[in-house]
């Protein structure tokens, strides 16, 4: 979002850009519900009447360490009956059913709760962390330990990788074709909006570590490992055949609805 939120293009795009912040799944739901007309929303959410906007993504080719599974002693992945998850994104929570449900054959059942570690762990087998209460957890690995006991921690962005050989990808720009073909631009200047954006995004990684470390309590190199080699931001085919493949076991495991092969912009 750089070029969005920073001059000298952020003024230029806000007379074709209204933006609205908000967690992963709720931009799901704008989008679906005709309230926003492009959205960055979790590939649990994609249904055929959207359409995915080449150029980027939100993936990761092994760790993304702010998609944590944290599985409380004596329990192994294979032994987990019970989940309480964080529901801030529905292709997190998603991955973590098909890991247990096509890679290791079991079937925990999932109760929602606030990202709170400790108090998951004290109702449940395991926890999944997503986001910032992710990488806070991490950094407070010691301290949730000291009150629940010993862990074993999974990203289940390497997991995937490990099981597929494929990046794991959490996100994707999508929109509803109609309202793209009544707005003001072209299907190619949005496009390339957003890919600049990216673009000028990485190259101010330095710059945009010293404005997340006023807003989160993670160490500043942290962010920086996060954000220049944790997330990867292409929509490479590698990355599609992922999401292809992501959709069929959900499909499977009757988890989401069938999608069929994935519409472009």
């Amino acid at each position: 979002m750089w070029d969005f939120e920073h001059p000298p293009l952020s003024q230029e795009l806000s007379e074709h850009y209204d933006l609205r912040y908000m967690r992963p799944a709720l931009c799901a739901d704008e989008l679906l519900a005709g309230r926003a007309d492009l959205g960055l929303i979790p590939i649990a959410a994609l249904t055929p009447d959207l359409v995915v906007v080449p150029g980027c993504t939100i993936a990761s080719l092994d760790r993304v360490r702010s998609i944590q599974l944290i599985v409380k002693d004596p329990h192994t992945l294979e032994t987990v009956r019970t989940v309480a998850a964080d529901n801030a994104s529905r292709s997190s929570r998603t991955y973590a059913e098909i890991l247990f449900r096509s890679f290791f054959r079991t079937e925990p059942s999932f109760v929602t709760s606030s990202a709170d570690p400790i108090a998951m762990l004290g109702q449940a087998d395991a926890a999944l962390l997503i986001g910032d209460p992710a990488l806070l957890a991490l950094e407070a690995r010691s301290q949730i330990e000291a009150a629940v006991g010993p862990c074993q921690w999974f990203d289940l962005a390497h997991e995937w990788r490990t099981h597929t050989g494929l990046p794991w990808v959490a996100a994707v720009w999508a929109a509803r074709p109609e309202a793209i073909a009544q707005s003001s631009l072209t299907s190619a200047q949005l496009a390339e909006h957003l890919v600049a954006s990216r673009d000028h995004g990485l190259a101010h990684i330095d710059d945009l570590v010293e404005e997340w470390t006023l807003r989160i309590a993670v160490p500043p190199e942290t962010i920086h490992h996060y954000l220049s080699l944790n997330i990867h931001y292409i929509l490479t085919p590698e990355c599609i055949r992922a999401i292809d493949l992501f959709r069929r076991y959900a499909a499977e495991q009757e988890i989401l609805p069938p999608l069929p092969s994935l519409r472009f912009l």
